[in-house]
């Protein structure tokens, strides 16, 4: 049985439909020359993603834990595709099948924690927009990331931060944290490729 993957966002994008076209080759060498743009990736997701979630939906015990091990899995393809270069793998292969074999090996070797642990939603952060998003947040400069993942990921206010950094030996108040976020979130916004921004966080126009 066929497992579906949520819609995704990318795959009706006007920059993605203009690269169904291009042959798989063709995708990896324009994700490779053109880092700062990730179109290309999103174009390969949007062929293989159905594939590999199907793999590894089988393959796991919870939809949580398989749309975990989903986005682990394709953070660790945009890793390797970077210096990817299918000419000379033995035996030869095909994206596909590379993708397949990524896909197994991640299946049988990664520690997948208890479904209780996992806060990543696959409707929420599709896996090409959480590649690009952590790249992104290892951009940003120290102290904006710092009160960016207490306050996202920890769910702390404003005043525990402050806490938090004034035992740590900064003098800093709730406000100044505010403010601090206010920057994070902009600096982030700004290490994204413009086309990753315009894919995932642009707002649909209102139609009367």
């Amino acid at each position: 049985m066929t497992v579906q993957l949520p819609p995704l966002p990318e795959i009706h994008h006007p920059k993605i439909q203009a690269l169904f076209q291009k042959s798989d080759r063709e995708l990896v060498t324009l994700f490779q020359r053109h880092p700062e743009e990730g179109q290309y990736f999103a174009a390969i997701f949007c062929r293989y993603g159905q594939v590999l979630y199907t793999l590894i939906s089988t393959a796991t015990r919870s939809p949580v834990q398989s749309d975990y091990l989903f986005v682990k899995t394709w953070e660790y393809i945009y890793h390797e595709m970077r210096v990817l270069d299918l000419r000379v793998t033995t035996p030869r292969l095909s994206l596909q099948s590379w993708l397949i074999n990524i896909a197994a090996m991640m299946i049988n070797r990664a520690e997948v924690p208890p479904v209780e642990e996992i806060q990543y939603s696959l409707k929420d952060t599709p896996p090409v927009f959480w590649c690009y998003l952590n790249q992104a947040l290892n951009q940003m400069a120290g102290n904006l990331r710092l009160v960016l993942l207490l306050s996202q990921t920890f769910q702390w206010s404003h005043t525990r931060i402050a806490a938090y950094l004034h035992a740590e030996g900064e003098s800093i108040s709730a406000s100044d944290v505010k403010q601090l976020l206010v920057r994070a979130y902009q600096a982030l916004e700004d290490a994204l490729p413009e086309d990753i921004r315009d894919i995932y966080l642009a707002q649909p126009a209102v139609t009367a």
